[in-house]
């Protein structure tokens, strides 16, 4: 375990007082690690958008679709995975090295609830290898420096951006942040991204997000499936494109497991 992962350290204290996003989508997805708060408000936010739920579990299947294709046909040994959240079924590590057992992973996530918990993450096969890094997305330079460690930067990376790029506000330049991360990333590197969206049609995902907005943290920033895919800008966008998470390779042809959510993702090639 790294230093930054260790119980004692003080970046570990959990504000239990106020609903936080980690641990109601934990709560979502079946999880132990939430506190009334928490579930109290993902309740809430389900009556005011029944669908939410559906999100978190799409957003994960999304997860394991997108790791295993890159790790068994792109080739593909080594993930940056920002934004980790909560560990649970099928971490990104757990689903590369099932394939590859030499795969390597680098977690890295700035909350002290995932923080508590990283131990989790750095379960690994022998010959492969994971580590955490305790920081922000928005310290490309120190994540770099830092995963550079562990994963060899002269080869391709996966580079995984799944419901991060939310927390970042349009005045921070969001994309700025993606395309520093993606120009210290060699060619044959990969984006997986996913993000909330907004759209005229799914009024109850904006009262969902608003009520969040003005009861929990940190704040959530939705965007246009237009504006999403501008995230790949200057990358091969695979198909199908950017869209709902359900719909990005299926491995099945239920329409019921099908169904669009507003949670979208895509995949994009550095050329």
């Amino acid at each position: 375990m790294t230093d930054n992962a260790r119980p004692d350290n003080p970046r570990t204290r959990i504000d239990t007082s106020r609903p936080h996003t980690a641990r109601i989508w934990n709560y979502w997805l079946g999880g132990k690690d939430y506190y009334p708060v928490d579930r109290a408000a993902g309740e809430q936010i389900r009556e005011l958008h029944p669908g939410i739920a559906d999100y978190a579990r799409a957003d994960r299947a999304f997860l394991g679709r997108a790791v295993r294709y890159l790790t068994e046909d792109v080739g593909i040994r080594q993930f940056l995975d920002i934004g980790t959240g909560l560990p649970t079924v099928d971490n990104t590590h757990e689903v590369a090295q099932r394939i590859a057992p030499d795969a390597r992973v680098v977690y890295v996530d700035n909350d002290p609830i995932v923080l508590r918990h990283a131990q989790a993450l750095l379960t690994s096969t022998p010959e492969g290898r994971t580590d955490y890094l305790d920081a922000d997305l928005r310290d490309v330079d120190l994540i770099i420096e830092q995963a550079a460690r562990t994963l060899d930067m002269t080869r391709p990376v996966g580079l995984i951006l799944l419901g991060v790029i939310i927390f970042v506000a349009d005045e921070e330049d969001p994309y700025a942040y993606v395309r520093r991360l993606l120009d210290a990333l060699p060619t044959g590197s990969h984006l997986v991204l996913s993000h909330t969206i907004t759209r005229p049609d799914m009024p109850d995902v904006d009262a969902a997000v608003a009520f969040w907005n003005e009861n929990g943290t940190p704040r959530l920033n939705q965007r246009t499936p237009e504006r999403i895919a501008d995230f790949f800008d200057g990358l091969e966008l695979l198909e199908p494109g950017v869209v709902s998470c359900t719909r990005w390779r299926p491995e099945t042809d239920d329409p019921a497991e099908l169904a669009e959510v507003a949670m979208f993702g895509g995949v994009g090639r550095k050329a």
